[in-house]
């Protein structure tokens, strides 16, 4: 599945994943919090594909779930339990960068705890944050009108 993040003229983006048949879901943010859900985006490619999630928010979108179905307001119901703890994880990581602090892998897996998430290891955490600051740079150097690209392959190996 192609992972296209246009980026606007404010720093925001408009989320569009083409999927292998061709079809395409698609979303733009506009409300004051709209910069960070294209992070966020990243955020979710860098968990999603360092760890192996299969049915995370890009693995669910590449079955074919809409957007508006992640949000829990479209016709899919609930999220499957996989993609609760990717948006778990997902949340962990932005609440540290929002934060503007470096967690120890123990805090960290405090916090997991107290949301229901799994553990991470301090490898696992390496990996995802080295991912996750390469898409930040790629996204840094993208030029309003432009768009980065990212192609996303559904992880051979499930947690």
């Amino acid at each position: 599945m192609r992972v296209q993040i246009t980026k606007k003229e404010d720093g925001s983006g408009v989320l569009r994943c083409v999927r292998a048949e061709g079809s395409v879901t698609w979303q733009k943010q506009t409300d004051r919090h709209a910069a960070f859900f294209a992070l966020h985006d990243l955020t979710h490619f860098a968990v999603e594909t360092t760890l192996g999630y299969r049915r995370g928010f890009f693995g669910l979108i590449a079955e074919g779930w809409e957007i508006e179905d992640t949000t829990r307001k479209g016709a899919r119901g609930p999220l499957p339990p996989e993609a609760a703890e990717v948006e778990s994880i997902v949340g962990l990581f932005d609440a540290e960068r929002a934060g503007g602090q470096i967690w120890t892998v123990d805090e960290f897996n405090e916090f997991a705890a107290m949301k229901g998430s799994r553990e991470l290891s301090f490898d696992e955490i390496v990996r995802v944050k080295k991912r996750r600051s390469e898409l930040f740079q790629q996204w840094s150097d993208v030029e309003p009108g432009a768009t980065l690209e990212l192609q996303y392959e559904t992880a051979a190996v499930a947690i």
